[in-house]
């Protein structure tokens, strides 16, 4: 993975993150009561805190909120961090000017006011954004958050030498022609000479952008816009203790092995209007075995899983059978699916692609993917269910969850003829070695595409190189790679955060490459074109749809699943709700405790 924003690097990670997803399912799983109420135990009922609040009356100030986690953060710098589940956790010692609202499903998506007084004042035809910082607003020492904090702390971005693996959008929004050099080369005396950012005064910070781009309030929401303060830097040190401008403050961190938070004595409610802080301490142990956590979980000695990527086949069968009313059911915000690169022959021919899409048995496809409950609901287009325009199943063009779900081999044969190939053709399937679900995956695919005359060869190749194997289009050609196996979700929730490395042509890249089907449409690149201009919300929201039937009209991709977990909270927790703007992940920030036992 590179450090561009095209590497998909949060897709990637997230799911890299979860080694325990990395071992997700290749068995479909049930049982268990379907009764809804909760039980005697005090647990709330299975799925009521998916897309609402549950126990929200209840949380009390105090007591220990208890995470477990089989994967370590890559990093707990704002900066360079890129794990979904670390981003969710990182609200808890850094703020940003603006964040995700604390509230359930699609609002939870939505922007609000944090460090800022207010969302935006956007002038220039889109390209200028100002900003008022509030009262009270104090790092950890007690110091006051200043503008020149916060564009300090947007610099480091820029200093990808020393601080390489986190989003890069700020860097290429502000500065696409890459001509700062980031603060750690900064010639100017307060190394503040980022030129795209103004601070006129201590309250007041300014942005330029040279282009207009719709999502750039977006993109300040992530935490690579954290404040950072100079004379607190530790460069690549600083991942092993942040230093806070949020309710909590790191008291202890030991990589791989857990993580202490403990209240920041500086922080205000009165100023912060996002973070009800109900702990009084936070910690994360990390375990190196899946099942060891998912029993700790079923103990009650841990009160949910700080990864988010599900309880792993062991775990959940026991948790559905016995301990239902404590987990949740929501979508990932992922899609799993296969993509056909173009370079590779027949599939620069749409009707050869079209036949594969038809061929699949769509319903064994969601079973190797962990069936309907831990897998997901069968994927009819490549739009994830949390970005504005998405349709969900209603979209179906080739009817993958309807008449065609079992696959359609009288139609698949008509493709195939139209394609020039009556017989059939052979390709082969890249699939990563390290992740079971996706071998299974593609063994589903192999099988069903034989019905039909096509025979698929799988190439399994070393899961931790993908960027150069898959992300290499001559390797992909060389390899023969016609079939990929893939998955993807959002850095933030729109269109552009989550397709246009994916479908624009002007992010094929010779390394490190997402757009793995080589996708060149003018129409596609067009409407991109017309989104990053547009600030209308309702307009947006229009083109993301246009957007995604174009790619789905192509037949560029076969989507598998919308992407489920089966997701744990102990009985001790209150106001817990899964989020859009974390992938269907429980929004950490304001979780409490029913006892501050």
């Amino acid at each position: 993975m590179t450090t561009q924003r095209t590497s998909g690097r949060r897709k990637q990670a997230m799911a890299a993150a979860a080694v325990v997803a990395a071992l997700l399912t290749t068995a479909a799983c049930g049982g268990g009561n379907d009764d809804n109420s909760g039980s005697k135990n005090g647990a709330a009922g299975f799925d009521a805190a998916n897309n609402k609040v549950a126990q929200a009356s209840l949380a009390k100030k105090g007591g220990t909120l208890k995470f477990g986690g089989a994967q370590d953060a890559d990093s707990w710098d704002t900066t360079r961090g890129y794990y979904g589940f670390a981003w969710n956790f990182m609200r808890y010692y850094s703020r940003q000017l603006v964040t995700n609202k604390t509230e359930p499903g699609k609002e939870g998506a939505k922007l609000t006011p944090d460090l800022a007084t207010g969302l935006a004042k956007i002038s220039d035809d889109g390209k200028t954004y100002t900003y008022t910082l509030r009262d009270g607003i104090t790092w950890e020492d007690g110091k006051p958050i200043t503008s020149k904090d916060v564009k300090y702390g947007i610099e480091r971005v820029w200093a990808q030498d020393v601080l390489s693996g986190g989003p890069t959008y700020l860097k290429d929004f502000l500065d696409p022609d890459g001509k700062y050099q980031g603060p750690y080369k900064d010639t100017s005396p307060d190394h503040l000479g980022l030129k795209a950012i103004d601070t006129p005064d201590d309250k007041t910070i300014v942005f330029h952008l040279p282009k207009a781009n719709a999502d750039f309030e977006e993109v300040l929401a992530l935490t690579s816009a954290s404040p950072v303060r100079q004379d607190k830097d530790t460069k690549s040190k600083y991942a092993l203790h942040p230093f806070s401008s949020g309710p909590y403050k790191f008291q202890s961190y030991n990589p791989g092995k857990d993580l202490t938070l403990v209240r920041n004595t500086n922080w205000k409610q009165s100023s912060d209007p996002i973070r009800k802080a109900y702990p009084d301490k936070i910690t994360v142990q990390f375990f190196s075995d899946a099942n060891q956590l998912d029993q700790r979980l079923l103990n009650g000695d841990i009160d949910l899983d700080i990864n988010q990527t599900g309880m792993s086949p062991q775990g959940r069968t026991t948790a559905l059978k016995e301990h239902k009313a404590n987990l949740d059911n929501p979508v990932s915000g992922y899609i799993r699916y296969a993509v056909f690169p173009q370079s590779v022959k027949p599939f620069d021919n749409e009707h050869c692609r079209k036949a594969v899409i038809y061929g699949a048995d769509h319903v064994s496809l969601q079973t190797a993917r962990g069936g309907p409950v831990a897998g997901g609901d069968i994927g009819t287009n490549m739009l994830p269910p949390s970005v504005p325009g998405a349709e969900g199943q209603k979209y179906d063009p080739y009817e993958l969850a309807g008449a065609n779900k079992n696959g359609n081999a009288a139609k698949a044969k008509e493709e195939l003829k139209a394609c020039g190939q009556p017989n059939g053709f052979s390709t082969t399937i890249a699939v990563r070695n390290n992740k079971p679900v996706e071998v299974a995956t593609a063994q589903s695919l192999q099988a069903s595409l034989k019905k039909i005359g096509i025979n698929a060869q799988i190439d399994q190749y070393d899961g931790s190189q993908t960027t150069g194997i898959i992300g290499s289009p001559d390797n992909v050609k060389k390899k023969g790679y016609g079939i990929i196996i893939m998955g993807w979700g959002p850095d933030f929730p729109t269109v552009q955060g989550f397709g246009l490395p994916l479908w624009d042509s002007k992010y094929i890249l010779q390394s490190g490459n997402n757009n793995y089907a080589l996708i060149k449409d003018k129409a596609i690149d067009g409407l991109f074109d017309q989104y990053v201009n547009t600030l209308d919300a309702a307009q947006k929201t229009q083109i993301a749809t246009q957007i995604n039937h174009k790619v789905m009209e192509g037949g560029y991709y076969l989507p598998f699943v919308f992407e489920k977990f089966i997701n744990w909270r102990s009985n001790r927790l209150a106001n817990v709700y899964t989020t859009d703007a974390y992938s269907g992940q429980y929004d950490f920030v304001n979780l409490g405790l029913k006892s501050a036992k």
